[in-house]
């Protein structure tokens, strides 16, 4: 796994780590100038069985859990949503944005802020780190009893000829459970398998990113019964998701086709010629020594250990997709599916004690740096949740949207959750804050909710294919690419995905 994962190079261009960081300077810089406010918020308390209200200033009170009290608060969602647990976070409540009196930090206190939010983005993502590490030890240990290197030469046997078939087939099924369930994150165990595969089939490293999350992306962008996405920003719109599905299912089709013409007639262009790669000065030597080894390791034989411990890791991702889409698994869960899988492998992989222990240990070690771009991404929303100023920037746009013709109004709203999923990742997050103010100002211009849900569901995941506090860095980092190769890759299709978005927004005008 090392040596396909892991590359010293010279870097051109800062590295995930860099470039997190001078996002968290800005926005940090931003507070500053960005005054400090809240909505009023709605939440079902499960225990007591009543609404709790939270005032701009941060104080509470109960209401009674009835239609009536939502009607009073001008949130026009069934109180079923509420009770029945399928909303449980907190909605913003209309026209109740205040700014508050919070006073700006000091130099001192900035700069005590700057630090404690990336030891506090990771503490708060312990989850997720623990998958990726405890992921990265089950890696090495299958790449370490040789199943990655047979597995790898029984597939290339088995693929010759059709190669273009892997970007299908990987890009496809994950594009399918992004629209569904939101697979994300998740993807970060394909990076390590999929690398060698990919080489073998003729492809670059710039592929297996392209395939793997370009696939998550757009699946997610445009999801389609995705319950972290268009079903919660439905419910808390108060409109039915099903209603809007077919013209949703033709944004994802459309949108995941030209994604894998876009990454195929890139690939075919690399296979032709290796040095038409967009990383071929970086890899070339590394990759091409790999070549080498895996055809002087052609006859080596396929064993019954190395053949179970692949069948072994397979059923392990089954289990988690199964898991995150019908049991409602987060990573704590999914984390200890692998770490069950690793006790597994010791048992069956015909490594010694120490061999075992040093291959996980390295293994995990590959993916620190994945951990750690974690966590610190997750600083930036830190910083904007303490400095109050997530709500400003919403009130801010709620204002400007208003009273635009249709079309135009659909557009900037579009415009606007790009701006907003920069900074609000969280997909349900960003649902539950903006869908109480933004949906009723749809009524006003004269158009269906379920137009917001689009401009939601694409501008948040639009701005996802390069947001660096989002998932690209992780991604990038897997692959050890710089950002600007990906752009470079990449931006002549975001201009294709764009245009796609704004006209399906305006067939959405039509067609709801």
């Amino acid at each position: 796994m090392r040596d396909i994962v892991q590359k010293k190079k010279k870097h051109q261009f800062p590295t995930a780590y860099t470039v997190i960081i001078i996002v968290l300077l800005l926005v940090q810089i931003l507070t500053f100038f960005i005054p400090s406010g809240n909505y009023a918020t709605l939440e079902y308390d499960q225990p007591s069985k009543e609404f709790v209200i939270t005032k701009p200033n941060g104080s509470k009170h109960k209401e009674a859990a009835t239609q009536k009290t939502l009607d009073k608060y001008k949130v026009k969602i069934d109180v079923k949503k509420f009770t029945s647990g399928t909303i449980y976070k907190p909605v913003a409540i209309p026209d109740s944005y205040e700014k508050i009196n919070q006073k700006k930090p000091g130099l001192g206190g900035a700069i005590y802020q700057f630090l404690s939010s990336q030891v506090n983005g990771i503490a708060q993502s312990i989850d997720i780190i623990a998958f990726v590490l405890i992921l990265g030890g089950c890696i090495g240990v299958v790449h370490a009893n040789g199943a990655i290197d047979a597995g790898m030469q029984a597939l290339s046997k088995k693929i010759k000829g059709k190669q273009v078939l892997l970007i299908v087939l990987v890009m496809g099924l994950i594009a399918i459970g992004g629209t569904t369930f939101g697979l994300a994150e998740e993807t970060m165990a394909f990076y390590p398998i999929l690398i060698p595969v990919f080489l073998l089939a003729g492809f670059d490293r710039m592929t297996v990113v392209a395939t793997i999350f370009l696939g998550t992306s757009i699946g997610t962008m445009a999801s389609t019964i995705n319950p972290f996405s268009t079903v919660i920003a439905s419910n808390t719109a108060g409109v039915n998701f099903t209603d809007a599905l077919p013209l949703r299912i033709c944004m994802w089709a459309t949108c995941v086709i030209v994604g894998m013409i876009y990454v195929i007639l890139y690939a075919k262009k690399v296979q032709k010629n290796p040095k038409a790669s967009y990383v071929y000065n970086d890899f070339a030597k590394e990759d091409q020594e790999y070549m080498n080894q895996n055809q002087s390791m052609q006859e080596s034989k396929f064993t019954w250990r190395q053949k179970l411990t692949l069948l072994v890791f397979a059923i392990a991702f089954i289990v988690m997709i199964w898991g995150v889409q019908q049991k409602g698994w987060y990573f704590t869960e999914i984390a200890v599916v692998f770490l069950a899988t690793g006790y597994i492998f010791a048992f069956i992989s015909g490594l010694s004690e120490h061999k075992f222990v040093e291959s996980f240990v390295n293994g995990a070690a590959d993916l620190l740096g994945v951990a750690l771009t974690i966590g610190l991404a997750r600083a930036v929303s830190i910083v904007m949740e303490e400095s109050h100023t997530s709500d400003t920037i919403m009130n801010f746009f709620s204002q400007q949207v208003s009273g635009m013709p249709p079309l135009l109004f659909i557009w900037f709203m579009f415009l606007v959750y790009i701006v907003l999923g920069f900074f609000i990742q969280s997909s349900s997050g960003l649902a539950v804050l903006s869908m109480p103010i933004m949906a009723p100002l749809a009524n006003v211009v004269g158009i269906d909710r379920a137009s917001i849900i689009d401009a939601y569901n694409w501008g948040q995941g639009f701005i996802s294919l390069i947001a660096p506090t989002g998932l690209i860095l992780m991604s990038l980092m897997m692959v050890n690419i710089g950002f600007n190769k990906w752009f470079k890759f990449c931006w002549k299709l975001l201009v294709i995905e764009f245009g796609i978005c704004l006209a399906f927004l305006a067939i959405g005008l039509v067609v709801y």
